[in-house]
């Protein structure tokens, strides 16, 4: 079946949660209490360990099968505005919004501060911006901008390249 990025990544999440909902059953069935004057068999969970290792094998074909695709299309689909592949843009991104924390954090100071002493002194020390605050201003644009685009263009293919699913 074809479905898109944003989908696959909805069926993996629904696959993971099949798991872990079987995971919680297993760990609430695969061993019980009973007191010493109950019979054990009264108290038994239902519990069949191979069938629900299975279930467990299963469910994670599934989810491994899912990946690759995934990855596949992450690796050899191009976001057209800028000619990178989709795994490229997953690293891109995280660089992007670190060089515009980074950027709005030098954009904001003043030329000039006042710095405390950390002991009583009659002397003032100044601490002095060693660039450009308007350049960093312009940058920081231009950076928040690009940054707005790859993420505004990752979700564009995200939500419309489909990709063939058979799992």
């Amino acid at each position: 079946m074809k479905m898109t990025s944003a989908q696959a990544a909805k069926l993996l999440r629904q696959l993971k949660e099949e798991l872990c909902a079987l995971q919680v059953r297993e760990n609430n069935s695969r061993s019980f209490l009973a007191s010493l004057d109950e019979d054990p068999e009264y108290a038994r969970p239902d519990y069949d360990y191979n069938a629900m290792k299975e279930k467990m094998n299963a469910v994670e074909v599934k989810i491994r099968k899912l990946k690759h695709i995934i990855n596949v299309f992450n690796t050899t689909t191009i976001i057209p505005e800028f000619d990178i592949t989709i795994d490229e843009m997953l690293v891109l991104i995280p660089q992007l919004t670190a060089n515009c924390s980074r950027l709005a954090k030098m954009k904001d100071v003043l030329p000039k501060v006042r710095e405390m002493s950390g002991y009583r002194s009659n002397i003032i020390d100044y601490r002095y911006v060693n660039y450009d605050i308007e350049q960093v201003k312009k940058d920081y644009t231009e950076l928040y901008n690009k940054l707005a685009k790859a993420q505004t263009a990752l979700d564009y293919v995200n939500s419309t390249v489909e990709m063939e699913v058979d799992i």
